[in-house]
């Protein structure tokens, strides 16, 4: 298992509901310019780029969607074409047929269900053919109807590493933070972590020196 912070965390840097503020506000300074990297327009452009961005990078979505969102405008474009033009015109993203499918289905689901607008409730669009509770949470927190806390690998590790969750799975992992972080940050929250992750608090090599949440705020600070 997965060596875990929080015990060392409560005896060293104190509880994590009392470090969870400052946490937020040294990250919020260094990393003020922490936002979606993901880009769009309006709100059907979120959901088609946070569904194509499952197993690839957020750069490669924007190379693709810089043409794509030319020819696909509403979600009547995605169901007037046949799945095999739509799969060419995603190829590079990955898992092309699957997203494919995927995507008209959800516009499909779009049209008969919520008049060709992209819904804001996290029941109403994990309902939506491949959107996952994860795709989900992004969508609701860029639309600013922030209802969870988005975590993936960056939010995962960084959650561990500063003890503010013992556990692996994201489901659980989110209920930890959410019991945590204030509601009002919910949706930048991660944003947060995840640029930390990519700039500073690196999967194999953290730079611990270079960290605002080192010594006091960080359990699994090497400083």
């Amino acid at each position: 298992m997965p060596r875990s912070y929080v015990k060392e965390a409560r005896k060293r840097v104190g509880r994590r509901r009392e470090r969870i503020g400052p946490i937020v506000e040294r990250l919020a300074a260094e990393h003020a310019d922490a936002a979606i990297a993901l880009r769009f327009q309006d709100p059907l452009e979120l959901l088609v780029s946070v569904m194509l961005s499952a197993q690839t990078t957020d750069v490669n979505v924007n190379r693709v969607t810089a043409t794509l969102f030319e020819k696909y405008r509403r979600p009547e474009d995605y169901l007037a074409v046949p799945q095999e033009e739509l799969e060419r015109d995603i190829f590079a993203t990955g898992f092309y047929r699957q997203k494919a499918r995927s995507l008209q289905g959800t516009m499909r689901m779009l049209l008969e269900e919520f008049d060709g607008t992209v819904p804001r409730t996290l029941a109403e669009l994990v309902r939506l053919p491949g959107v996952a509770r994860k795709t989900a949470n992004v969508v609701a927190s860029e639309l600013g109807h922030a209802q969870g806390i988005v975590v993936d690998t960056h939010v995962r590790r960084l959650s561990q590493r500063l003890g503010l969750t013992r556990h692996e799975d994201p489901v659980k992992i989110e209920r930890d933070l959410v019991r945590l972080v204030p509601r009002a940050d919910w949706a930048r929250f991660p944003h947060l972590l995840i640029w930390h992750g990519r700039r500073v608090c690196d999967a194999r090599r953290p730079r611990c020196e270079d960290c605002v949440l080192a010594p006091d705020l960080c359990p699994s600070t090497r400083v």
